[in-house]
């Protein structure tokens, strides 16, 4: 699951609710009514021309038209009531009126076009993310996951941050990462990286020989001579996971990711290895030999938090970073999903919706 930052309960923007067209036509009533009774020493037909410039931010080029319309109607109105239709002061107003509404009518115009535009891209980026970054089946085996990608920015919709999933023979491997570099390549990195370990983790090597693939993947990519003078700052903090099906036990890689956290009858313990490895992407090639993976238990009805630093680097108002163990020590949570939730609504209260980077969350429980 994907989301922007919003926080729970915001609402639509306001332009978008139809019961606002009451403003400008109630405006133009208004306007209307207290010239009229002001009697002909004062002149408030001017004023008509605040309901098409409001009409432009709440409706469409139609609707902003049809108001101009009424307020241009309106003053002639007013002018023929008063007798003063044909001076030249009345008759400049009018055309002032006029003017204004066909301007706005013209920029509204405008800003549909550029809408339309910005929605097909957000369609095709939308399509770009799904293939980048499958969702998460509910349950896998005997285990059930739940997923979360939050973005830092609301419009964006592809980042650095990743993770899989994979059903092999004999259990399941997942994998969270975040990249760590900047536009096209970052999201070039992630795609790479997201294509190797599913191609390779289905063909169950060991999990050594795996993560040394997927490092290979990443560091022979950025020497390419044709992978651009940004793509040398780019690297993949990750940590890939091997849960069987069978046994009390997981096994770990962790390659300078954050360490996962094992949450237990409300009891929190990180997962951190004896000897973590270099990111993706930094050193050299490397083979199996360079890697060990660590075991950990994990029983049923246990709960592992897997997640990427914009979760622990998000700041509140103070500048303090969020207790993510904390908040989750004695918690009540029977199911990834609940977990996942408590702290998506957790995070955004700490941050006030206001997040720095990007956030991705995956939480796995073991079943009967």
């Amino acid at each position: 699951m994907r989301l922007p930052h919003r926080p729970p309960g915001q609402g639509q923007p306001w332009r978008h609710r139809p019961g606002l067209i009451a403003v400008p036509l109630g405006l133009i009533g208004a306007i209307m009514a207290v010239d009229l009774a002001t009697g002909a020493d004062i002149h408030l037909g001017p004023l008509l021309v605040v309901a098409p410039a409001i009409t432009a931010a709440i409706g469409g080029p139609r609707l902003t038209a049809l108001i101009g319309a009424l307020a241009v109607g309106a003053e002639v109105a007013l002018s023929a009531i008063f007798g003063r239709l044909t001076t030249a002061e009345q008759q400049t107003q009018i055309g002032a009126i006029l003017a204004v509404s066909l301007f706005v009518v013209a920029f509204r115009i405008v800003y549909e076009r550029h809408e339309q535009k910005l929605g097909q891209t957000r369609l095709v980026a939308d399509v770009a993310q799904k293939v980048l970054l499958r969702p998460l089946p509910s349950r896998i085996g005997p285990l059930r996951i739940a997923s979360l990608y939050i973005a830092a920015e609301a419009e964006a919709r592809i980042g650095g941050d990743l993770y899989a999933a994979v059903r092999t023979r004999q259990g399941t491997r997942i994998m969270i990462g975040d990249v760590r570099g900047k536009g096209l390549a970052a999201v070039g990195d992630a795609a790479l990286l997201l294509g190797a370990f599913r191609a390779a983790a289905h063909r169950h090597p060991p999990l050594p020989r795996l993560v040394a693939h997927l490092h290979n993947t990443v560091y022979w990519d950025m020497a390419e001579p044709t992978a651009g003078p940004e793509a040398g700052e780019c690297f993949v903090t990750a940590a890939v996971l091997e849960i069987p099906d069978e046994g009390e036990q997981i096994q770990l890689i962790n390659c300078g990711h954050p360490s996962p956290l094992l949450v237990r009858d409300g009891q929190v313990t990180p997962l951190a290895v004896q000897d973590p490895s270099l990111p993706l992407g930094l050193g050299s090639d490397f083979t199996e030999d360079d890697y060990v993976s660590e075991p950990f238990g994990y029983d049923n009805g246990d709960l592992i938090l897997i997640y990427t630093d914009g979760v622990i680097e998000a700041r509140d108002g103070k500048g303090v970073f969020y207790p993510l163990a904390e908040r989750l020590a004695g918690c009540e949570v029977t199911g990834p999903q609940q977990l996942i939730d408590r702290i998506h609504t957790d995070l955004l209260a700490h941050t006030g919706g206001a997040l720095g980077d990007d956030v991705a969350l995956v939480a796995i429980q073991r079943c009967p």
